[in-house]
């Protein structure tokens, strides 16, 4: 298994950025364990909750042993605190870098397969909603989507004042982040509409695993947007199951969205 770093020049973003990988190029060699299959491996986008950073998923959970035993490639970038859509005003462009140039610049350097079957999306929280909204939007590059507690937070954001105690829920933030809020509601970083959409373009739906903990702020959201989906006659797989939004239900449930993935 190897662990990197890579730096390189953002186009989408106008500036260096770095992005960690993990790819699981050998195995120990040891009696009567068949090594992995070597190239081109499956891949997963796997992106970061707000206030994260690119090594969040390695330093708390068992990912770069999961992706050595499920044999996938996992790459996991900084969205810094974007939500992971673009943003014109400071040439921000996070959807075009996760949805297109990471996935461009990824095949590039590792043995990595370019069929839509192959590649993956997934997050937790504001990753989480990266994860759909990207997964949709760039649909035909994608071929399934995971959302851990995913923050599908449209709502609150169109109703948000700037009364929050938080600052990541001030309507301030939201407007940096979305834009007009009074056009956010059937634009490209809702994903509903996105759903809509590319059923009307008769496109396919990348598969679907959402999970999140009963306990968690979330899963209000989250059981909106299942409801949504079995209302638009979406397949997918919604996961409940006690836990909160931590590290421990994420650390859980990625192993069990690894496994559907590899299925």
């Amino acid at each position: 298994m190897a662990i990197i770093d890579v730096n390189y020049f953002s186009n989408a973003l106008m500036r260096n950025v770095v992005y960690k990988a993990v790819i699981p190029t050998d195995s120990p060699a040891m009696k009567n364990i068949a090594p992995n299959e070597m190239k081109p491996f499956k891949t997963l986008y796997l992106l970061h909750g707000i206030m994260g950073g690119y090594n969040d998923w390695l330093v708390n959970t068992r990912i770069a042993r999961l992706a050595q035993k499920y044999n996938v490639a996992v790459i996991m970038p900084s969205g810094d605190n974007s939500f992971y859509v673009d943003q014109q005003a400071g040439h921000n462009y996070y959807g075009e870098f996760i949805g297109r140039e990471l996935v461009e610049e990824t095949r590039k350097l590792f043995p990595l397969s370019f069929k839509r079957e192959d590649t993956f999306i997934g997050g937790l929280s504001m990753g989480g909603y990266g994860a759909l909204r990207n997964g949709l939007k760039y649909y035909n590059t994608f071929g399934a989507m995971v959302a851990l507690s995913a923050a599908l937070i449209i709502d609150q954001a169109v109703a948000s004042s700037e009364e929050a105690e938080w600052v990541f829920a001030r309507r301030s933030y939201y407007e940096y982040v979305f834009g007009d809020l009074s056009k956010l509601k059937g634009s490209d970083k809702d994903p509903e509409f996105l759903v809509k959409k590319i059923k009307e373009e008769k496109g396919v739906i990348p598969r679907i695993y959402i999970a999140c903990g009963t306990e968690d702020f979330l899963v209000e959201n989250n059981r909106k947007f299942r409801d949504f989906l079995a209302a638009e006659g979406v397949e997918h797989t919604y996961v409940e199951d006690r836990g909160f939004h931590d590290w421990r239900f994420w650390d859980r449930y990625i192993e069990k969205a690894l496994q559907w993935l590899v299925e």
